[in-house]
Parts: structure tokens; C-alpha cells; sequence
């Protein structure tokens, strides 16, 4: 007699059966894992990307003003004087809005807002700043020389029409400072000067090895300062003697400082469909900080020592319930809100991860407030 030993149909259906339940929840275990480390993926991608654009903007708006002032800086005025060109994102041209003071000077502020200039992400129109402040790693030149005829590293000569400031050939604002990282002046670079008279601004636009220039109706004068024709030029009216011939006070000590203009908007025509913070430091080529970023909106704190409105959008602004216009020169503190989503769709989701944050930034150079009101 012979026998053969086996599995009976119904032992084969229950065994097929566990072992299909047992691989299913493995693949199912294996798939939310994929999903898991697909969603942290894409939620780091945001946080990144919201660091990257904050931290960089947080600190250039901190240093706003720095040097210049809640004052700001005065520009050329007067018949025929041409508006000052602004940065901003691709296909626009923009132009400054300036502050007029009690004696119709016209000022360049710290903080020149950018309510909506920006490109509109998903149905929401998108901010812009743009901050003026001086380079903190860039040494400052004295001007005129203590020792006249020998200037050291750090001083020079500045040009009674004011068109040009001569420096000796071994001027660290020439030959930079590798030492310290300080990189050489370049053209396209602004000088602030500051005296006890005030404060003047200039593009430069040409270098050669002992002098920069500030030329007029040059290509390399992308903002349009150094109007030397207009009736009032601010690099004339600081000095004692207000003539392009006249010579410099040699007891009134002219600092020169390299100003930065710091521009930051959303870019979304570089790369459509992926917008990008952009900031653009004078009017060199710009620099992608972080993306996507699809929000970006900015509102300002103000200080006039009675009403202090908050969260104002743009400036100038009139509050017509106290009948009072305030202007830039007022900011304080800027509230910042950016929103991100990730390069990539997240699988589980279906749809991209989004993250915002929400900050307000002290403006250290403007927000000194004197406590002391007279009676």
C-alpha cells in the first residue's frame, strides 16, 4: 500500500489567506512610513525655506537707518530734477516716494514701504520693502586728510564740485582688506557723507587707482542721485561754502560710509510658477533667498508720541479720524508675514505643504523715542 501526504484545499485558502493579511499590513506599515518620511520631507522644505527668507530680511531691517537716521537722506530738488529709480521685481519700474520736511527738503527714508508692488501668488497680491543703511564691515573714510598732501589708507579728498573723491593708491576702499573680508568699492556702489551740516548721497560710477567718480547721466547711476544740475544738490549744501568752486572745510571733519539699499521682493517671473523672496542689495544682480513662497505682507508700527497708530500698510498714511498724515520717517517696527509651500506635491496629502510665520522686527537706528516731553 502507498500514501501521499498534502494540503487540502481548504488548508491552501486558509494559509493563502493569512499570508496575503500578514504582507498587506506590512505594506501598508511600509507605505505610511513612505508617506511619514515623504510629509517630514516636505514640512522640513518649508521650515527651511522660511528660515532662509527670514532670517536675512529680520536682520537688514533691524539695521535700517543705521548712520543715517529717522531723518533720512536728502536728495536733489528743485525745477527739472527727474524721479529716483526704485528696485523691484522683474518687469516693473518703480520710483521713490519721498518725504518732504518742514523746509521742503526732500528725503530718502530708511524704510520706503512697497504696499501690493509685488506679484499676486494664488489671488493675493505680495509686499515689498526697501531699507537704506550703512555697511557695517566697510571702514569709514575721513575727509580731509589730517596731514594735507598724505592721506593715510583711511582718508581722502573730496572735489569742490563734489563729482569725485581722490584716495591714495593704497586706500583699503580700493584695494579691500583681505584680512578683515572687506571687499574693495565697487562701481554701482553708494558713498553716504556725513557732516555736521547734514548728509549727501552719491552713486559711483567709474574707479580708477586713486579716485571714484560720481558721474551725471550715466548708465552706472541706476537710481538717478547725482543730479549735480538740480537748484538744490545735497553734496553742495553740506559744505560751509555752498559753491561747486568753493573748497571744503578743513575743520569740519566729511566721514564717507558705503551705503546699501536693500531691496526684497517676490520674484515670479525668473522661474513662473516657483516665486522666490528675492533680495537685491543696490542695484546688483538679485539674490533668490528662499521659495515658494506665495505671501508676503508687511504692515508698520509708527510713533508720533500721541496716537502711535499700528499695523499700517502703507505710507504715507492719513488717519482721518485724527487728521494726521504720518510718513516713513515715523516706522518704528515692522511686522512681517511670509507664507512657503514646498517644491514638491506631498503624496499623502494630495497637495503641497504650506507654513507661515509672523514676526515684528524693533528697527534699532529709528526706534529711539525721547521720553522727555517739555511742559
Amino acid at each position: 500500500m502507498s500514501r501521499e501526504h498534502g494540503f487540502t484545499i481548504t488548508e491552501l485558502l486558509v494559509s493563502t489567506t493569512i499570508t496575503l493579511i500578514v504582507t498587506g499590513a506590512a505594506l501598508t506599515t511600509f507605505r505610511n512610513g513612505l508617506w511619514i518620511t515623504d510629509s517630514a520631507a516636505q514640512l522640513s522644505d518649508t521650515n527651511q525655506n522660511l528660515r532662509a527668507g527670514t532670517n536675512q530680511l529680520v536682520r537688514d531691517v533691524m539695521m535700517a537707518g543705521r548712520i543715517i537716521g529717522p531723518e533720512g537722506i536728502p536728495m536733489p530738488s528743485g525745477a527739472g530734477v527727474t524721479s529716483f529709480a526704485r528696485p523691484g521685481p522683474p518687469l516693473t519700474s518703480l520710483t521713490f516716494d519721498l518725504v518732504v520736511d518742514a523746509d521742503t527738503t526732500l528725503n530718502l527714508a530708511a524704510i520706503t514701504t512697497g504696499f501690493q508692488l509685488g506679484p499676486t501668488i494664488n489671488g493675493s497680491q505680495t509686499d515689498m520693502i526697501t531699507i537704506m543703511t550703512v555697511d557695517e564691515f566697510v571702514p569709514v573714510v575721513q575727509t580731509p586728510p589730517l596731514v594735507p598732501g598724505t592721506p593715510t589708507v583711511l582718508e581722502g579728498t573730496i572735489a569742490n564740485n563734489g563729482q569725485s573723491v581722490t584716495l591714495p593708491i593704497t586706500s583699503l576702499w580700493l584695494t579691500g582688506d583681505t584680512t578683515n573680508d572687506t571687499p574693495p568699492i565697487l562701481v554701482g556702489d553708494l558713498v553716504l557723507f556725513k557732516n555736521s551740516k547734514g548728509t549727501a548721497i552719491q552713486t559711483i560710477t567709474s574707479k580708477d587707482a586713486t579716485h571714484i567718480y560720481f558721474g551725471m547721466n550715466n548708465s552706472n547711476d541706476s537710481f538717478h542721485f547725482n543730479q549735480f544740475t538740480a537748484p538744490q544738490v545735497p553734496i553742495i549744501l553740506i559744505k560751509q561754502v555752498q559753491t561747486t568752486t568753493s573748497a571744503w572745510d578743513t575743520t569740519d571733519k566729511t566721514s564717507m560710509f558705503r551705503a546699501l539699499m536693500i531691496s526684497y521682493y517676490v520674484d515670479n517671473i525668473t522661474t513662473p510658477g516657483t516665486p522666490r523672496l528675492t533680495r537685491v542689495v543696490n542695484h546688483f544682480t538679485p539674490q533668490a533667498l528662499a521659495g515658494v513662497v506665495e505671501d508676503l505682507d508687511l504692515t508698520y508700527d509708527l510713533v508720533d508720541g500721541v496716537n502711535n497708530p499700528t499695523k499700517v500698510t502703507s505710507l504715507p498714511y492719513t488717519d482721518v479720524v485724527a487728521n494726521v498724515t504720518y510718513n516713513s520717517n515715523q516706522i518704528r517696527k515692522v511686522n512681517v508675514h511670509m507664507g512657503v509651500r514646498s517644491e514638491v506635491i506631498s503624496r499623502q496629502a494630495r497637495d503641497y505643504v504650506r507654513n507661515h510665520i509672523s514676526t515684528a522686527i524693533d528697527v534699532r537706528s529709528l526706534a529711539s523715542v525721547d521720553r522727555y516731553v517739555s511742559q
